[in-house]
């Protein structure tokens, strides 16, 4: 299955694991919770969807790589002890608490969350000293004389055989212990985790173009060459990071991520197409709606390819110029109404609350919640500059708060504006056609883009996007037409 399906698998067997009865015990008991073994080749996400489960179901989270585990690091070292058997003293080997569990429990001291994941990646990969401890610890959770507390929940991932010589087939008895789920890399599936996580515009257009190109390994005379989802994931933070400093992105560079000859000189290739169009086709003028005309008769004239490259080309400007508009409205929207509350002297409650908000940032795994509370956080302190210089400090911070509440709806105007000046953009160089289509489903995905449309409009969107919804309904139907194999009518 892909990675998505894998994903929603592993949260109801959570939610499942979780449910308590009455007396507030698990329906399932511990010892019978199986853990989840996710299989799949390298590189497809399989720790990335664990943590955004945590992430969503607000519980703790725990990894480790087996692979770098001794029988002692994992099940903790030996000390002697001394214990009273029939009146009669003796000495016997204990053990310290293993280096895994006890991380569980700094990751509760650390978070308060008393539930959580513990994921164990390379499960298949264990030395053969720990193999037997491995067994028992799947089986009722323990390791030596500790076991995982209550409430969390054991994941574990390896890959298969082929992709990792050390790695080795479980037998019937490890396996009937666990929750087995083979996963395929997709990636359609991916692209919603690339977008979220600001995966560079570059990348995803050139895999929009060459999807077979997303996940590749071969065995070749030469070795292996291979390209992986983490190999696209490491690759845009480094073309984001060289855009920032100035440095040309250069084969060099890419094919030190993808390790795939043909790939690497092709998307290299297509890089520099890419930082062309966006220098040819005036992105900002788009944007602004002063493109010229010729603009528009080279899109029109454009091959597919092309196309496509400008499609995330203007996306990702509206999303930069959008997401910072939608920042100041959440952190506003966050504030306002907290400092309306705020009665007497508002200086020391606005230390408390800069301080809250620093230290949710400071303690929150969530990159969204994050921000959130970092911007809020900053904003506060802006805040308390404004007020130690006042004489009325109340009155002042609201004078700042009705400025930027004023400048915010100029900024909602124009992210509306140049929503609409691409629009017309479309419509003016391709019509009605399945560029307009790939648009709106780009603006969809996108969280900060959909956000502002969904809070603030915008009618062509949901023009095209009415289309979109009703092609799809066609094509739905007449998929469900077929299967019904109904004979020709004559």
């Amino acid at each position: 299955m892909h990675i998505q399906k894998a994903k929603t698998q592993i949260k109801n067997a959570i939610i499942a694991y979780s449910a308590k009865d009455e007396n507030g015990r698990y329906r399932i008991p511990v010892a019978k919770q199986r853990p989840v073994f996710l299989v799949g080749a390298p590189g497809i996400g399989k720790t990335a969807i664990v943590e955004q489960i945590a992430q969503e179901l607000d519980i703790g989270f725990v990894s480790y790589s087996m692979t770098h585990h001794t029988r002692q690091s994992a099940l903790g070292l030996p000390f002697i002890a001394e214990r009273e058997y029939g009146g009669v003293k003796y000495s016997v080997s204990e053990y310290t608490m293993s280096e895994i569990l006890a991380s569980v429990y700094d990751e509760m001291e650390r978070t308060g969350k008393k539930e959580g994941i513990l994921f164990l990646d390379e499960i298949n990969c264990v030395s053969e000293t720990l193999a037997p401890s491995m067994l028992q610890f799947l089986q009722y959770k323990t390791f030596g004389r500790h076991r995982v507390p209550d409430g969390w929940i054991v994941v574990t991932a390896g890959n298969p055989s082929e992709y990792n010589e050390s790695a080795r087939e479980f037998d019937i008895a490890m396996l009937d212990r666990l929750k087995k789920i083979e996963v395929e890399p997709d990636f359609g599936v991916w692209k919603e985790f690339a977008v979220q996580n600001s995966v560079h515009p570059a990348v995803l257009s050139y895999l929009a173009i060459r999807p077979a190109h997303f996940y590749r390994v071969q065995t070749t005379l030469d070795g292996m060459r291979f390209v992986t989802a983490r190999s696209w994931d490491d690759l845009s933070q480094m073309l984001t990071l060289y855009e920032e400093n100035n440095i040309e992105a250069d084969r060099d560079l890419i094919s030190q991520y993808i390790q795939d000859e043909e790939i690497a000189g092709e998307f290299a290739n297509y890089c520099d197409l890419y930082y062309k169009y966006r220098s040819d086709y005036q992105v900002e003028s788009i944007i602004t709606g002063t493109a010229p005309e010729t603009i528009r008769d080279r899109a029109a004239n454009a091959s597919f390819d092309e196309r496509l490259s400008l499609v995330h080309l203007l996306v990702s400007s509206l999303e930069e110029k959008i997401s910072g508009i939608t920042s100041s409205e959440k952190t506003l929207q966050t504030i306002v109404p907290e400092i309306t509350a705020m009665k007497d002297d508002i200086r020391p409650q606005l230390q408390e609350k800069a301080q809250l908000y620093q230290e949710v940032s400071d303690h929150t795994d969530t990159a969204s919640k994050v921000k959130a509370a970092s911007d809020t956080a900053v904003k506060y302190r802006q805040l308390i500059q404004a007020a130690a210089k006042a004489d009325n400090p109340s009155s002042e911070v609201k004078a700042v708060l009705r400025k930027e509440l004023t400048d915010l709806k100029e900024q909602i105007a124009y992210g509306q504006d140049i929503l609409d000046h691409v629009f017309t953009f479309f419509e003016d160089s391709f019509g009605n056609g399945q560029e307009m289509l790939i648009l709106v489903s780009e603006l969809t995905i996108r969280p900060e883009l959909s956000w502002f449309i969904l809070r603030h409009g915008c009618p062509k969107y949901y023009q095209y996007n009415q289309r979109l919804l009703f092609d799809d309904r066609e094509k739905s139907l007449n998929e469900r037409i077929d299967a019904l194999k109904l004979p020709d009518v004559e």
